[in-house]
This record gives C-alpha cells, structure tokens and sequence, in this order.
C-alpha cells in the first residue's frame, strides 16, 4: 500500500502520523495476541486447552504475605511489614515501642 504523503494536507498528515504511531506502538501485542489465538485453536482441535498443555493458567496468584508483627493489645491485628504502617503500629512507635518489641 502506497500513499502519496505530498498531496494531503496539514491535518491529514497528523491524523495518519497519530493512527501510524498507534499501530506501531500496539504491533507487537497484537501479533503475539495472533500467535496465541493460533495456538488455542490447535489445543482445542487436538481436545485440550493451551492451559492444559503448557502448565500455565495465564493469571498469576499472588503469594500470601506471612505477618511479622502484631499488636500487643489487640492480636488480631497482625502487618506484614509491608506498605503502609497501620495506625496502630505508628501509635506504638510514637510511645516509644520498636518494631521489635512487637515482632511474631
């Protein structure tokens, strides 16, 4: 496809360079969103899915923090030290207390 760039005007080059640098920039994904369609397709003939195939089920699970401190008046609230502080554990620091103190 062959486009004579020098016979459109101002707005028409910038509303074809804005689509181009989308395309471009989306390339990638949706060939690879191709491929993979590709690949599901063959699974699903031969009676499997992609998933079942190559181990992978596409979402990945997010591991359960374990928590490191809890609060010496209240044990049900425990923080795994990551994030932000719960008020409890910056009203403890406040009074003097150490992370330490209030270690698992």
């Amino acid at each position: 496809m062959t486009i004579d760039i020098s016979s459109l005007s101002l707005k028409e080059l910038k509303k074809l360079h804005k689509e181009t640098g989308a395309a471009i920039e989306t390339y990638s994904e949706r060939k690879r969103q191709e491929a993979l369609a590709e690949l599901e397709a063959v699974a699903r003939d031969k009676g499997y899915t992609l998933a079942e195939l190559t181990g992978v089920s596409g979402k990945k699970k997010p591991k359960p923090v374990v928590a490191k401190y809890s609060n010496p008046t209240d044990p049900t609230q425990k923080w795994s030290g990551r994030g932000r502080k719960p008020r409890w554990v910056t009203e403890l620091l406040a009074s003097g207390k150490t992370l330490s103190d209030i270690e698992i």
